[in-house]
């Protein structure tokens, strides 16, 4: 079982001093990836219900700081050498997928080989109405722009679609990584899950709930596409239990992420050393 930290760019922890230390703690406690998280802006008072809480709204209110994820794992690439860095999830339709291929190759390289793009549809249609796309094109920019995206980054570097056309568009450098920068699904639907079996090289639905339902889609998706199922890689958040960790193991979960332990710059460290001593060293 590999363990990634959620929410490694939010609210305390986007600082500069802080993020450091996160991550260069994460790094020597055993985690194996840092996860981001992302909004470009989160209109006052939003109407659109956030699907991962009871309340319909997300931890903190709209002036919470949520620094750009990509800007953020760029930083960390140079003060880190092995953890995996991570965007879970980064908002795919609402990006430029030509200036996000090179973006991300660039991080990529810079990091060698170690950026997982995270991707979503998006849920917040106030911040899609901000940055002028569409909110109810979102899911055919999300499927086309994973192929621009791959386009890009192998040498055939030509796509032709609804939202983005381009021939011989030479983009460089390329990822280190081969096949590209890995692409993970993000949701906790079943159109996400089939996304995922069609499309991605992981899945990450954030909450273990209906998590088996969600796995049997995605491995049924995979099928019909042709694809080897057992060959996406599974990731879900959940509580550091180790009971539960094994019943997340035995469902076919490769990786937990989860939240920080403490949002406390006083406390993280030692909540940090904690998680690893009494959890993350048990199973890893």
């Amino acid at each position: 079982m590999k363990f990634g930290f959620a929410f490694a760019n939010a609210g305390p922890l986007g600082d500069p001093e802080l993020a450091i230390r996160l991550a260069q703690l994460c790094e020597q406690l055993g985690f194996e990836s840092l996860w981001t998280v992302e909004h470009v802006v989160v209109p006052q008072g939003y109407a659109s219900p956030y699907p991962y809480s009871p309340t319909g709204k997300m931890p903190g209110d709209e002036t919470a700081p949520i620094p750009d994820p990509l800007a953020w794992l760029s930083y960390m690439a140079a003060l880190t050498t092995n953890v995996r860095l991570a965007t879970g999830i980064l908002i795919l339709p609402q990006r430029n997928p030509v200036v996000l291929a090179k973006e991300c190759a660039t991080i990529d390289v810079l990091s060698n080989g170690r950026l997982t793009l995270g991707i979503g549809i998006g849920w917040l249609q106030e911040e899609f109405d901000a940055i002028g796309v569409p909110f109810s094109e979102r899911t055919g920019r999300t499927d086309e722009y994973i192929d621009a995206l791959r386009a890009l980054w192998s040498q055939d570097e030509t796509h032709s679609g609804q939202f983005a056309t381009f021939k011989d568009a030479r983009s460089y450098p390329k990822p280190v990584q081969d096949g590209g920068v890995p692409i993970v699904v993000g949701g906790h639907t079943k159109g996400a899950a089939r996304r995922a079996g069609r499309l991605g090289n992981g899945f990450f639905p954030a909450s273990p709930e209906n998590l088996p339902g969600l796995i049997d889609e995605m491995r049924r998706a995979a099928k019909d596409a042709g694809r080897d199922p057992d060959a996406i890689e599974i990731t879900t958040g959940g509580p550091p239990n180790l009971d539960f960790a094994k019943q997340l193991a035995d469902q076919g979960v490769s990786r937990i992420v989860m939240p920080p332990p403490s949002f406390d710059p006083k406390d993280i460290g030692r909540a940090l050393g904690e998680l690893s001593d009494n959890f993350i060293s048990k199973l890893s």
